[in-house]
């Protein structure tokens, strides 16, 4: 006997906005150039619907077959064959889902002397009470400061300052054995799209990380800078990113192993700032100098702009750019955006069910159940910004409303003064209060339909 269940006019509105956001974007011929097409039976986008809106409902695929059979039209086989397919690939999905909300919606919205910037980083995907998983591995949580069972989800973002879009990703194992606590499955046709980001998941982070920058850079995907924490931040990756036509700007890690050339000598950035000339009094940038990123023969200008250390008085943060004709106030501006892809990541993993949402163990599983997620997000993403900006609502806006505001310099600055976290842990992350507030405010913007949702 199935419970007396209703629906509601908040699951109806909800199912609207799906179907009209599914029908702007063409997501069904998206999925095809994917490769997401069958060859019979239910039809892929109509299996991505439905799971796709299941967070929204606040229900399991489970539940909506037991409360609302007569909406689920297939079994859940059918779904699980479809989530393990190894032959959609799902980062080209994201890849050309959140191109063309970029250039169909934000884009129009945007001015073009306005700098958009791409944002790496990476999260824990916990699998942590698995033990089967396909290409599970042993991680450290930076966050957390624990060991635990997962992968690293690199992701490649997009924001103008006011919208964020996931761009790609990749559900990183390791690239050492000795941590993988299972290989890939010997069932794995390697020639398929799932056999080869099986063989991705295996590579150095930072590889990837360029060949996500490559991907996003063939899809015309507009952007001026590159921002990252320290953890990617090296000479080598510096002069890789610049060789892509990108401009860096990120978070230097104080440490001695890495040498840059200044003034004809090598030094780290400790020594280059206790041999700089200070700024006096309590100036919030200490000092700005110039200095070169050396490798294999490769020279690339870079500027260094130390940051006083709000939270330790006699400490400081060092920001480092290979755009030589910023300001050091332009500088810290900018990279304040990289702000918003730690908002993602609350986003999705508190209210989005990332992680949680299917315990399979196929690889290929997991990483279709991340472009769902990050396909949800781009829905709130699109309708936080028509909500926010009235001249998406027509064309008799469109000229009459200003441009939405970018993040203003102090706000930047105030943001990045408060990371004392980075320093102890020698990896930038935010502190939980400042995600949450940051969370609650992006979701104080979306309409109340969602709000109510989520």
């Amino acid at each position: 006997m199935y419970s007396i269940t209703q629906d509601d006019h908040s699951t109806k509105c909800i199912s609207e906005k799906s179907n009209r956001f599914f029908q702007q974007y063409q997501i069904g011929k998206i999925l095809k150039a994917s490769n997401g097409n069958k060859m019979q039976g239910f039809s892929s986008i109509q299996i991505l619907r439905l799971l796709f809106t299941m967070v929204f409902c606040h229900r399991s695929f489970f539940m909506q077959m037991n409360l609302h059979p007569a909406s689920v039209p297939f079994g859940k086989d059918t779904v699980y064959r479809f989530l393990n397919s190894c032959h959609t690939n799902w980062r080209r999905f994201v890849l050309l889902l959140s191109g063309r909300i970029i250039r169909d919606t934000i884009e129009p919205l945007t001015d073009k002397k306005r700098q958009n910037v791409l944002i790496l980083d990476d999260s824990i995907f916990s699998r942590s009470r698995s033990k089967k998983v396909e290409l599970l591995a042993k991680l450290y949580d930076h966050a957390n400061h624990v060991y635990t069972f997962g992968f690293r989800m690199l992701t490649l973002g997009w924001t103008d300052g006011n919208s964020f879009l996931p761009v790609n990703h990749c559900l990183l194992s390791t690239e050492n054995p000795k941590y993988r606590i299972n290989d890939v499955s010997p069932a794995t046709d390697l020639r398929t799209n799932g056999g080869k980001q099986k063989a991705m998941a295996q590579q150095k982070m930072t590889d990837i990380a360029i060949h996500l920058l490559k991907e996003a850079k063939a899809e015309r995907i507009p952007a001026h800078y590159v921002l990252f924490d320290s953890w990617f931040c090296s000479p080598s990756f510096l002069i890789a990113v610049k060789q892509l036509k990108y401009d860096v700007i990120a978070m230097v890690r104080k440490t001695a192993s890495q040498q840059y050339r200044h003034q004809g000598k090598w030094m780290n950035v400790k020594t280059i700032y206790e041999r700089g000339k200070k700024r006096r009094g309590k100036a919030k940038i200490l000092l700005s100098v110039e200095a070169e990123a050396v490798k294999d023969g490769i020279i690339v200008p870079v500027r260094f702009v130390y940051v006083r250390n709000r939270a330790k008085k006699n400490d400081y943060l060092v920001l480092v750019t290979t755009d030589m004709k910023l300001s050091e106030e332009e500088i810290v501006r900018l990279y304040g955006k990289r702000w918003s892809i730690e908002v993602f990541f609350k986003m999705c993993k508190s209210y989005l069910r990332l992680s949680k949402e299917y315990r399979s163990v196929s690889y290929d599983a997991m990483v279709a159940h991340v472009a769902i997620v990050f396909a949800r997000y781009m829905l709130l993403a699109v309708e936080q910004r028509e909500n926010r900006d009235m001249r998406s609502l027509g064309e008799l806006f469109y000229l009459s409303v200003d441009e939405l505001p970018d993040i203003q310099y102090m706000d930047a600055l105030r943001l990045i003064l408060a990371r004392f976290a980075e320093l102890i842990q020698k990896k930038t992350v935010l502190e939980e209060n400042e995600v949450l507030k940051l969370l609650d405010a992006f979701i104080e913007e979306l309409p109340s339909l969602w709000k109510y949702s989520l």
